[in-house]
């Protein structure tokens, strides 16, 4: 194999490897800056010896390996190690074991708790969200630097110095590489699950640039998603949010136009929805209210999200679509999140099973909200309905105003054609 074609290999390797790497190591030094170091450390001593020996019969392996031993010789230069020594030594003799410690043994525990662990970690409500979502796609996602700066549309200077924000910050505050407990555990998962679903909506919305979605973020998201759901079986929500990713997914073929236009969701031709996608969306749905009603849990708002997804999967025309459903789905949800985005969504929905006029009203409603200032959906919202309702005048104001507040140039241009449309009555 030539030279080139091994380095690329060792890419991919590594790709796929990282956040076990790095999740595995965190473990044993405690410091996830390090660890990640630590990794990288072993991806150079691949790229140094594989091309003479050749690509192990199990490359993640032979990188976990060489990653440990430079964790061990880490721990051995700070002095640490006699500190695992002695811990691991009392814990010994309070159970009644004889002999020296077993570094070996203690490292090697179940890699998924590891992973879980990372996870929580690099998604501690210490850091901000931004910090979170940059820190979660460079470990787990294994994106570099470049790669999530230009998903963002940010400066590297500024992704990397978010990063390293990220590490110093969890370092300071020692903050512990563990899967919390009890109440806080549910606190940590919701921080989580809203990193998550940030990223996947960054990728099937892009906030602002050229592009209407960011298809690798989807993908990212989804598979941090996956992994969560193997990782906590047991929790609902894991598995309502991968219900919602994977049915929003299935709609990417239908979503924009040969030019790259954006098509809204009643536009769409829903023949070109991927109905793989859709069957393991609804899969994953079912599993999460099973799960919720075997524990006698209320439905999350994940559940009922993806739920109001699935009415839309399930729909075989835009006229078939089960508003009611979906209205008294967003009524759960609105009660639960009291969230003004969440009855803008009500609102729409509201719209659609009574009429414009009633959902117009219940929009007017929302006009105060401090969060929706700034926000273009609500009066793009507000346009469709006056549009529906032939005050076109008003419906062009209302496009027009959103256009000015969107940083997205395809949604720009979409809004701006709505309020032509409406100058033309």
């Amino acid at each position: 194999m030539a030279a080139t074609d091994i380095h690329h290999t060792i890419d991919a390797v590594f790709r796929i490897e990282q956040a076990r790497l790095i999740a595995g190591i965190a473990r044993m030094v405690r410091d996830v800056g390090l660890a990640e170091e630590l990794a990288q450390d072993a991806l150079v001593a691949a790229l140094e010896q594989w091309p003479n020996s050749g690509i192990p019969d199990r490359p993640g392996a032979w990188l976990m390996a060489a990653a440990k031993h430079r964790a061990i010789d880490a721990l051995r230069r700070r002095k640490l190690i006699e500190r695992k020594h002695e811990e691991i030594g009392r814990e010994s003799e309070a159970k009644g074991e004889v002999g020296g410690p077993d570094l070996d043994a203690a490292l090697d525990d179940d890699i998924g708790d590891d992973l879980l662990r990372l996870i929580f970690t690099a998604c501690h409500p210490a850091l901000t969200t931004e910090v979170r979502v940059a820190l979660t796609l460079r470990l787990i996602g294994g994106l570099r630097t470049e790669e999530i700066a230009r998903a963002f549309l940010l400066p590297e200077p500024t992704v990397a110095q978010r990063l390293v924000r990220a590490k110093r910050t969890l370092a300071e505050k020692r903050i512990p590489f563990e899967v919390p407990r009890g109440a806080e555990l549910s606190q940590r998962l919701a921080s989580v699950l809203e990193v998550v679903y940030l990223i996947f909506n960054e990728g099937y919305s892009a906030t602002a640039g050229d592009d209407w979605m960011r298809p690798q973020l989807c993908e990212e998201a989804l598979r941090l998603g996956r992994v969560l759901a193997g990782l906590a079986p047991s929790e609902p929500e894991v598995h309502g949010l991968v219900a919602l990713m994977e049915i929003q997914a299935s709609r990417f073929p239908a979503r924009t136009g040969s030019s790259g236009e954006p098509i809204l969701l009643l536009d769409q031709n829903r023949a070109r929805w991927d109905q793989l996608l859709i069957r393991r969306g609804l899969a994953a749905l079912k599993r999460a209210e099973t799960s919720a009603k075997e524990q006698g849990r209320d439905l999350g708002p994940y559940v009922l999200q993806a739920a109001i997804a699935a009415c839309h999967a399930r729909a075989r025309t835009a006229e078939e679509t089960d508003w009611a459903r979906i209205v008294k789905h967003y009524g759960l949800l609105a009660e639960l999140t009291a969230s003004p985005v969440v009855e803008l969504n009500f609102a729409v929905a509201l719209g659609m099973l009574s009429g414009p006029a009633a959902g117009l009203e219940r929009v007017d409603k929302l006009a105060s909200e401090t969060a929706l200032k700034s926000y273009h959906l609500l009066p793009s919202v507000r346009g469709d309905f006056l549009n529906k309702l032939g005050r076109f005048e008003e419906a062009r104001a209302e496009f027009e105003r959103a256009a000015s507040l969107t940083r997205n140039e395809r949604e720009r241009k979409l809004l701006l054609e709505r309020a032509s449309a409406c100058a033309r009555g």
